[in-house]
């Protein structure tokens, strides 16, 4: 296996991305969209205890809805999932969406969301992504490589006290199919292994980023504030999102086992994961370009999957700047290369 032209999920062909990004001063929040073909199948897995969720019901494989128009990652906490109206608007002004009458234009997009806990962390409490975000994320999705650290969703992440960030990553299948993950990194756990690497550091592939080398006194300093800062922690104030995509067609229950088992990669990235304080969700696509996999191939493919979500994790954390909004309140947050790193 090895990564596609972009080393991202807009490799799995028809999957376009789109971010919104507020990092003026008083805001350090975001959304992404991502944007299947049409007749996308999807599933979704949530775990933790914080999950806050949109549309994901009508993903359930017992249930009527069979495509998904759009998945919504945004910041923003509970007031973030507004910024998926704006996707559901722009894609109504485009006619698509489920058929829902008899008459033109009677549809409604379907546009299953999720968002993580980045409020005040620009500053200001209220400050959060919108439909306004939503449709100027929905604007700017194209199929090209897909920009990474402190973008969209990401904006104001953080992952175990350090800047957390976006990161996408993709694999090409020996069976010709490809599979891609974007993650929106934004735990209690940490990323980092007890040496300082990176937890994942050992999924990525040779060459597929310049790695550092941790500084020892800088992880320490760093390990002593992050358990000073873990008593002030509350439930649902932290939550890593993802999204997966193949070509492989898969039908809605093969989309809900697929983003089970990427779950797996959250859990080779970070530690603890799925944590009270956590909402972790991911979800999965499938654009049913390519033929259905066999028993094998399905196993390749999840493999492969819960791998690229790992990569990800790790090439947000390598990709995110530092950031400091103490002087208005907010928060600082190392950069994994920047500061733990020689």
């Amino acid at each position: 296996m090895h990564p596609g032209a972009h080393n991202a999920i807009t490799d799995v062909p028809g999957i376009r991305v789109g971010h919104a990004t507020r990092d003026e001063p008083g805001w350090l929040t975001g959304t992404t969209v991502v944007l299947p073909p049409v007749g996308a199948t999807g599933g979704v897995d949530v775990r933790g205890g914080g999950p806050g969720t949109r549309e994901t019901d009508l993903l359930d494989p017992r249930n009527l809805v069979d495509a998904v128009d759009a998945v919504v990652l945004s910041g923003g906490s509970a007031y973030g999932l507004s910024a998926a109206d704006g996707v559901v608007a722009a894609l109504a002004d485009e006619g698509r969406g489920w058929p829902a009458g008899p008459g033109a234009g009677e549809i409604v997009p379907i546009v299953p969301a999720a968002i993580l806990f980045d409020l005040g962390r620009g500053g200001t409490w209220r400050h959060h992504p919108g439909p306004e975000e939503g449709r100027a994320a929905y604007l700017a999705a194209s199929d090209g490589p897909v920009d990474e650290g402190g973008i969209g969703a990401g904006t104001g992440a953080r992952a175990g006290g350090l800047r957390g960030g976006l990161g996408s990553a993709s694999l090409v299948l020996p069976s010709g199919a490809t599979v891609g993950a974007l993650v929106a990194v934004n735990a209690v756990g940490s990323p980092l292994a007890p040496d300082g690497r990176l937890f994942a550091q050992h999924l990525l592939i040779p060459g597929e980023v310049e790695l550092p080398t941790p500084d020892p006194v800088a992880v320490q300093g760093h390990r002593e504030q992050q358990a000073a800062e873990a008593a002030a922690l509350q439930a649902g104030t932290a939550t890593t999102l993802a999204v997966v995509a193949t070509d492989a067609t898969l039908d809605k229950a093969g989309c809900a086992k697929l983003a089970g088992v990427a779950h797996d990669g959250f859990a080779r990235a970070l530690s603890p994961v799925h944590t009270a304080f956590d909402g972790d969700t991911v979800f999965a696509l499938s654009t049913k370009a390519e033929a259905a996999p066999t028993p094998v191939e399905l196993a390749t493919l999840q493999t492969a999957a819960a791998d690229c979500v790992a990569r990800a994790v790790a090439r947000a954390l390598l990709a995110a700047e530092p950031v400091d909004r103490t002087a208005d309140g907010g928060l600082r947050m190392p950069g994994y290369r920047s500061d733990l790193s020689r």
